[in-house]
């Protein structure tokens, strides 16, 4: 059973996504909160495996939640548009995927199941905004961190496929492999750099300079 908490300062938001979400056999909503110390508090006393997090909340917006609660729960950041601002910062903060507020029902279920399984959800919308937001910055000649010298070749061709936003099915097919060695290989590459998901791991292949935008 996938325990979920629902953060939005929307009453109407939390009672539609609570119903949606406690229809589902699998699906347990344990909670709701109205803004983001609530979010923080109940997260901590109710134990949820995701927590669904509006960004624009009052007393503590959901960037701020999510940074407090790294470590704990997985966070689905709940936003209005997908070209939002908050994106690269949600991330950073610790955020395991997004979901736009009027996105099909089917989605929202299927967006919980994903990221309580340990995988990020990053639609092709939220990374191509990610690639624009590195692209804008001035690029620095880094050195790359030594702890990419664990990763094989091939690890390391698969992360930067993962940065270029391609999905499982995608690198398997460009690689030539089959589907269940791109997920071994992405399970390993996020062993050996210590990283939580795959928003992580775009996050840190822009970041290091493994991946140049454009």
């Amino acid at each position: 059973m996938i325990k979920v908490l629902i953060a939005d300062d929307q009453a109407m938001v939390r009672q539609g996504f609570g119903a949606l979400l406690a229809a589902q056999p699998d699906l347990l909503v344990v909670g709701d909160a109205a803004d983001g110390v609530a979010a923080v508090h109940k997260s901590r006393t109710l134990a949820p495996d995701v927590v669904l997090m509006d960004i624009r909340m009052p007393v503590m917006d959901g960037l701020e939640a999510t940074r407090r609660l790294a470590g704990g729960p997985k966070v689905l950041i709940l936003t209005t548009f997908d070209l939002d601002d908050y994106v690269y910062e949600a991330l950073r903060a610790g955020a395991s995927g997004f979901l736009l507020k009027d996105a099909p029902a089917a989605d929202l279920i299927n967006a919980v199941r994903v990221v309580a399984g340990g995988e990020a959800l990053l639609a092709p919308s939220v990374t191509r905004r990610l690639i624009a937001e590195f692209a804008a910055r001035p690029q620095r000649d880094k050195a790359l961190p030594a702890a990419l010298n664990a990763l094989t070749p091939r690890e390391t061709d698969v992360l930067r496929l993962i940065a270029r936003g391609r999905s499982n099915q995608e690198i398997a097919a460009e690689l030539v492999v089959a589907e269940q060695t791109v997920k071994t290989h992405i399970g390993r590459i996020l062993a050996k750099l210590n990283l939580r998901d795959r928003a992580q791991a775009v996050v840190f292949a822009y970041e290091t300079g493994l991946v140049i935008p454009g």
